[in-house]
């Protein structure tokens, strides 16, 4: 067969377009991912950030794509700030944190950001049985215990693995009987980020003795940026037709009721800010909202959606999807502009929410919820996805 010299120099000549545009795509997006990199390593700095906690290293480290920046800390397996585009392009950032690893520390909120364990969320008088044996563990809420007890995952250090940059991954042995907990715990918490602009919290746990495990975040959000100001008017839709009513020290009563015709009824976005002054008991208890919402099995994703909200500001939507039955939507009733975050903002009176994706409070004594036991031989798992877009 002949081949015509001129039409293979035509070829060639396409070819070499089509791979230099090609090239320079790619260098478009290193040149991107380099100058975010820079951008937000000036801002929040490993030689101011770290320090020693408890005889221990605590450290900055960094997940990124070109589309969503987090930082993280081994203190307590934390997220200290995600950045995400807001509706004019501008890198936000979501989550309130610190910038020096004392500031979690030190800080009034021992939670901002943190991976919560053993058990989030209470446990009523600090008590539960398991198997015949009663056990007491560190009551630190009131008459309860709220998060793992004093020193729960929040506050120790975590070993850390980097496979790649868009991942991190946490490992922590809880001790038999650590803060009363039964068992020795192996734990593993590893967020990663994907070019869907989410934000992936993965959770593993086994155990040597037979206890109970309800892993959870606790990122204080606000998708304004941690300058946003008040959260009160950010949408809000939670995917629950029920929630679980509590009593005055925010222990659930067992019952399951309805949301509708009451201020907990988020079915339709609205307003977090448009009930929340309502004269009702369970907002009284709460000092606002602060209640477990029962995921009534929409799907998104495979998963459970949990919730959708938006920032009436930045226009940033938050998607929330999860393996977990529950969520505790916390409107930041407790900030009291005691701390400074990274930022130079203040943690003023609901300037943040959280989301906790979660088995439902109080588990180990209510035997009409969900069980939290795990049994060596046992795996614990579940996944918690939160993805970032912009409103239409």
């Amino acid at each position: 067969m002949k081949i015509n010299i001129h039409t293979l120099i035509g070829v060639s000549v396409i070819l070499l377009l089509i791979s230099c545009k090609q090239s320079k795509k790619n260098n478009d997006l290193i040149n991107k991912e380099k100058s975010t990199e820079v951008r937000f390593d000036k801002a929040l700095g490993a030689a101011k950030f770290n320090s020693v906690i408890d005889g221990e290293e605590a450290k900055l480290y960094w997940i990124k794509n070109k589309d969503i920046v987090v930082a993280f800390t081994n203190y307590g397996a934390r997220i200290v700030g995600l950045w995400v585009p807001d509706k004019n392009g501008n890198m936000t950032d979501v989550v309130v944190g610190f910038d020096t690893a004392e500031g979690f520390k030190n800080s009034t909120e021992p939670y901002f950001g943190a991976a919560i364990g053993r058990v989030g969320n209470r446990i009523a008088k600090g008590k539960f049985k398991l198997e015949g044996e009663t056990y007491t563990i560190s009551i630190n809420n009131g008459e309860n215990s709220l998060h793992g007890g004093f020193k729960g995952f929040q506050d120790v250090i975590w070993n850390v693995e980097q496979p790649n940059r868009n991942t991190l991954a946490f490992r922590y042995i809880s001790p038999d009987m650590e803060e009363g907990f039964p068992g020795a715990l192996t734990t593993k918490v590893t967020y990663s980020v994907t070019p869907n602009q989410e934000i992936v919290m993965e959770y593993d746990a086994s155990t040597d003795k037979t206890t109970v495990v309800n892993l959870t975040n606790h990122a204080f959000f606000n998708l304004n940026g941690e300058l946003g100001g008040t959260i009160l008017n950010h949408d809000v839709q939670i995917y629950a037709n029920e929630y679980t009513p509590v009593d005055a020290g925010l222990i659930p009563t067992g019952k399951l009721e309805a949301v509708e015709g009451t201020p907990f009824d988020f079915t339709t976005s609205h307003k977090i800010g448009e009930q929340i002054g309502a004269k009702n008991i369970q907002l009284e208890y709460g000092g606002g909202y602060d209640h477990n919402f029962v995921l009534n099995g929409t799907q998104k994703s495979g998963m459970n959606h949990v919730a959708t909200i938006i920032g009436d500001k930045s226009g940033i939507v938050m998607d929330v999807v999860s393996e977990e039955p529950g969520v505790q939507f916390y409107s930041g009733n407790f900030m009291e502009g005691e701390n400074t975050f990274k930022s130079g903002a203040k943690d003023e009176y609901r300037t943040a929410f959280a989301l906790e994706t979660q088995h439902f409070p109080d588990a180990p004594n209510q035997s009409n919820f969900p069980s939290i036991e795990l049994k060596p031989g046992e795996m614990y798992h579940t996944i918690s996805k939160y993805k970032f877009s912009i409103s239409q």
